[in-house]
């Protein structure tokens, strides 16, 4: 059974193969068109299929579109025909509008012909509708490797509903209760993103703001429209106003709106602080439900707000549930494979595969297509062996090495296939990555990659997860290991780690491994590999951004560009090979 899942009602468009409940391929459609979350979340725009994103998946597997069975969509269309009320708060014409929706809906309804006439092959009747919440559910559960678990879905809306609640058992998964809008966790880290001066998929900024604020300032505040109880959440709409661009009832509370460009100051910390502690908050009381009513070891979480990874860390410590799950990309691009499983689940027994957790499910190249590209490039270009223990002298010389290796990552993590790598001890590196590589917030944190077997001596690892692979949790380093590390340690001491092992990524775990040979530190700093863009995905890509930063090397494949001031030793020169260029 071949099913293609889809999703691009909202944002994060994405695609996935699956050949019965194997996941054969998957990518986001930004990696493509090179336009961040695929395309804009607008009302017009549901219909703005992945194209280039389905066109991978079809070819990584061999597929032809008539061989497609079922087409696997991650919004069902009747739900929301069904449950939507005009918001009263909404802007003409917008989101939660009648005019708005039925602009909305009418996208929706095209997508079936609209994909038949772009394949040509008539897909109408394979056409299956997921329901979103339902579809993350099963990104988490079917690929956690669990019998049974409870599982809390958290983002900014799905058909109506903002959080999910349910239990994934004997193959299925039941819904238990869901928390509709405007009672929106996502939405309100989007709100206050905006309100703090970035956009509204800058979540990860006001994450990290959090870490050099007092939470107590400002928590009177946040507790005067989120109402937190032991049954749950809910938020006033008249001063969260969602669907509103005005802020006013919110600069009563928290002062003016902070524009962009303004420097941040003592009080926007405190606000990012005061933000995360709350979040904090009402996701343990979630899980404190869940755990009433599904009260076993093992959690799963999925939804915009899982990718929190301050809060994740905080549920591992705190939670009842011994295990939690995060999938590699719990947003909505992960929802691909959840309709995907889902689809294939209404035919048959979902099983669990193990090498459905991978991450790397997106495209790979060849030395043949990286050296075609390498030949159009004005820098000096060396085909080289033992390019593992080349990037690992390199980076413990100092250097910023960019490195290109293998199959994309799913997910919005770069996970040392697609990854910018530094050296952790040099306290330096992360001011200048941030400014002359990644031109962004001085304030911004960097993580390592940890060799799996040393991780639990260098930092203090809550919980059972097989997610510590995809920089989903940031615990504590160590007091003593520390200052040992300080790129990579964050204002709190935490750091986002992520643990490699050989079995998922043989070729960086050696590198990582190098490196611990020559420094005695077993992890390097690791960021994705772009600058103010999605991650790279082609060969094109990362040439064009290592042309446009101050990155000293890019590894790719089986070659290595430099820059004039780096010199490869013979050692590293692959025998029989010159120099390219």
């Amino acid at each position: 059974m071949i099913t293609l899942g889809i999703n691009s009602a909202y944002h994060e468009s994405s695609a996935a193969l699956l050949m019965d409940d194997r996941v054969i391929a998957a990518a986001e459609e930004e990696r493509f068109n090179r336009v961040k979350h695929g395309k804009p979340a607008t009302i017009d725009t549901a219909d703005v299929l992945p194209k280039a994103a389905i066109r991978f998946c079809l070819t990584q597997a061999g597929i032809r579109a008539d061989q497609i069975d079922q087409v696997a969509f991650s919004f069902d269309l009747d739900i929301r025909r069904s449950v939507f009320q005009p918001d009263p708060t909404a802007v003409q014409g917008q989101w939660g509008t009648a005019n708005g929706e039925a602009v909305f809906q009418a996208g929706l309804a095209r997508v079936p012909q609209d994909l038949s006439e772009w394949l040509e092959i008539d897909l109408n009747n394979r056409f299956v509708s997921v329901p979103h919440h339902i579809a993350h559910a099963a990104s988490s559960f079917y690929l956690s490797g669990e019998r049974e678990a409870a599982i809390l879905v958290v983002d900014g809306i799905a058909e109506s509903a903002s959080t999910l609640l349910a239990h994934g058992r004997n193959g299925a998964i039941h819904p238990l209760e869901e928390f509709n809008y405007p009672h929106s966790l996502g939405f309100l880290w989007e709100k206050m993103s905006t309100f703090l001066g970035f956009s509204e998929y800058d979540a990860c900024k006001v994450m990290g703001m959090a870490a050099y604020g007092d939470a107590s300032v400002y928590e009177r505040q946040f507790l005067s429209f989120v109402t937190v109880s032991d049954d749950g959440f809910s938020i006033n709409p008249e001063i969260a106003l969602f669907r509103q661009p005005g802020f006013e009832p919110l600069e009563v509370l928290f002062g003016p709106k902070r524009n962009p460009g303004d420097s941040i100051t003592a009080r926007e910390y405190n606000i990012a602080a005061a933000l995360q502690m709350l979040t904090n908050r009402v996701l343990l009381v979630l899980l404190n439900k869940l755990h009433r009513l599904v009260p076993g070891p093992a959690v799963c979480l999925a939804g915009g707000v899982a990718l929190n990874c301050a809060a994740n860390s905080y549920l591992a410590r705190h939670s009842p549930f011994k295990r939690i799950y995060i999938p590699t990309a719990p947003h909505d691009s992960g929802t691909a494979i959840g309709a995907a499983l889902i689809a294939v689940e209404r035919q048959r027994p979902v099983q669990f595969h193990h090498d459905n957790q991978s991450p790397y499910l997106g495209p790979e190249y060849s030395n043949d297509e990286i050296s075609a590209t390498l030949m159009e490039s004005e820098y000096e270009v060396t085909r080289i062996q033992d390019k593992e223990k080349l990037a690992a002298t390199w980076i413990a010389e100092g250097h910023i090495v960019a490195w290109f290796q293998g199959r994309m990552e799913f997910g919005p993590r770069a996970l040392g296939n697609r990854s910018l790598l530094a050296d952790p001890r040099n306290r330096e590196v992360r001011e200048i990555m941030n400014r002359k590589v990644k031109h962004r917030e001085l304030f911004r944190p960097f993580g390592p990659s940890v060799l799996a077997a040393h991780a639990a001596e260098w930092f203090e690892i809550d919980g059972a997860s097989e997610s510590y692979k995809y920089m989903l949790f940031t615990p504590a380093a160590r007091p003593e290991k520390a200052p040992k590390i300080p790129a990579v340690i964050h204002e709190d001491g935490t750091s986002r780690i992520q643990l490699v092992s050989s079995e998922i990524n043989p070729t960086y775990h050696r590198l990582i491994h190098h490196f611990f040979n020559l420094t005695g530190v077993p992890m390097v700093l690791n960021t994705s590999f772009n600058d103010s863009e999605p991650i790279v995905c082609s060969p094109q890509d990362a040439l064009a951004t290592f042309q446009q930063t101050t990155i000293d090397a890019l590894i790719i494949g089986d070659f290595a560009v430099t820059r004039p001031h780096l010199h490869i030793s013979s050692e590293f020169i692959a025998q029989g090979e010159a120099i390219v260029r």
